[in-house]
């Protein structure tokens, strides 16, 4: 029994470590160079331009990745990957939930 304790108590130790919790603050401090394309409140100007408010995170997450490995080929690919490539992962995970959070 004691075993199985200390197992578990290791396991949600772990865990503490891997899931962040995203900082919607910090993203909403990282949007201000998305605003020049997808606008101040993520609702772009330009009708060619994905609006990114009210996304859904894990989606704009994964599409920021996506953008920073070089996967997406899109016309607009290039400019995303040169504004994707020096965000760190966090910063990724707090400008997706910044966005999601916007109505």
């Amino acid at each position: 029994m004691k075993v199985k304790t200390i197992i578990a108590a290791a396991m949600m130790a772990g865990l503490s470590f891997t899931a962040q919790a995203a900082d919607i603050a910090a993203g909403k401090a990282k949007a201000a160079t998305c605003a020049a394309c997808h606008g101040a409140n993520g609702i772009a100007a330009i009708p060619t331009y994905p609006n990114l408010a009210g996304q859904n995170a894990g989606y704009l997450e994964a599409a920021l990745k996506a953008y920073k490995a070089g996967q997406r080929t899109s016309p607009q690919a290039a400019i995303m990957k040169g504004m994707a490539m020096p965000l760190s992962d966090t910063d990724i995970k707090n400008l997706s939930a910044y966005f999601s959070s916007l109505k």
